[in-house]
């Protein structure tokens, strides 16, 4: 079977990958509802297409955080990806360096941060996670920062995990043959098996639930590189986010995976774009599955999207050319749905171009 979207890997994923493996990249948190909500808030906004433009030319060029990239449609941290294929974190850089854009590495991949960058030239983030001991995250960012890593995406709303029902009932745990490689040498990389989820386990023994606004700021004495933070969903944390140093915001709920009943990403993204008052990019990260989704994030103010879900499900299927499908769709849709929006460049992409479910209710003059 030809496939035609990037929905389509999640079936073949199923198939192909033990049902542990495959529940723990798919499932969310507790009803799910968020899980859901991340996908139909997208199918709420509509356009507003122009017409006679002529759209022989698309640009879809961008910059994010001063570096240049091919389109707007970055990879998102996903842990554990040789659970999805033995090329992992890999195949996964590889696609995203083709592509010409930027991964993020999780803090808990299978790979470590040398190992990435051992993969050829890329631009490429790290996603980190706050350990209680200090010390192992002042390593980790060094190491990243030495291994080339442009950027820090911090992840915020993970004190404590989110309740993963599925976990719980698989007893969730890293497959003996796998280690979370960037913690390796401090005897951190290995996940115990417990009488629930062993992940739930590893974050309430080893992530720092104290973390605070003040971390954001020590995190800047130790690194030169841009901070984003990873995990904002209101207009009051996004003030507080800028005020502490913030290089740019991603609006995410962790793929609905921490607190159920949070809204959409999609949903919450224009009170974080109008929040942050153009001083720093906002990005969205959660239920990115087709162009159309990317141009609705953009017209709302998105300065990029990341994509998660998709990476794994690809990366299970086909290793690094089903990352590499999965980009290249997803590129084809968005430049085929600004042609059909009257759009050539990603400045041209306006508020005007959608309509959302709130500007329903509320007389909008739009001339």
């Amino acid at each position: 079977m030809e496939i035609t979207n990037v929905m389509e890997y999640k079936a073949i994923a199923k198939q192909k990958l033990p049902k542990m493996v495959y529940d723990y990249y798919a499932s969310g948190a507790e009803d799910q509802w968020t899980l859901k909500e991340n996908r139909e808030a997208f199918s709420r906004i509509l356009f507003r297409p122009r017409i006679l433009i002529d759209v022989s030319r698309i640009d879809m060029a961008t910059t994010v955080l001063g570096f240049k990239i091919s389109m707007p449609i970055m990879i998102a941290p996903t842990a554990m990806q040789k659970m999805a294929h033995p090329e992992g974190e890999y195949a996964t850089a590889r696609a995203a360096s083709a592509a010409g854009t930027i991964m993020t590495l999780s803090s808990w991949a299978t790979s470590s941060v040398e190992e990435v960058a051992s993969t050829g030239p890329g631009i490429r983030f790290f996603q980190l996670y706050v350990y209680k001991d200090r010390n192992v995250v002042a390593q980790l960012v060094r190491r990243a920062e030495r291994a080339g890593f442009k950027a820090i995406a911090l992840t915020v709303d993970t004190p404590r995990l989110g309740r993963r029902e599925a976990d719980i009932k698989n007893r969730f745990t890293l497959p003996p043959f796998l280690t979370l490689k960037n913690f390796e040498g401090l005897d951190l990389g290995r996940m115990d098996g417990t009488n629930d989820s062993g992940l739930a386990s590893y974050v309430a023994g080893q992530i720092d639930r104290s973390l605070s606004w003040k971390d954001v700021k020590w995190l800047q004495t130790i690194t030169s590189m841009p901070i984003l933070v990873k995990g904002v969903l209101t207009a009051e944390d996004t003030r507080l986010a800028i005020q502490n140093g913030a290089a740019g915001i991603i609006v995410s709920n962790h793929g609905a995976r921490q607190l159920d009943y949070v809204p959409a990403t999609i949903t919450a993204l224009e009170e974080v774009v109008r929040a942050a008052r153009g001083q720093v990019p906002v990005f969205l990260d959660g239920g990115v599955r087709r162009g159309t989704d990317v141009f609705k994030a953009l017209a709302l103010g998105a300065s990029g999207v990341f994509i998660g879900r998709p990476v794994v499900f690809s990366l299970a299927a086909e290793g690094e050319a089903g990352v590499r499908r999965v980009l290249q769709m997803l590129r084809d849709e968005f430049e085929l749905t600004m042609a059909l929006s009257g759009c050539t460049s990603l400045k041209e992409i306006t508020r005007s171009h959608i309509v959302t479910e709130a500007d329903l209710h509320r007389p909008v003059s739009r001339l």
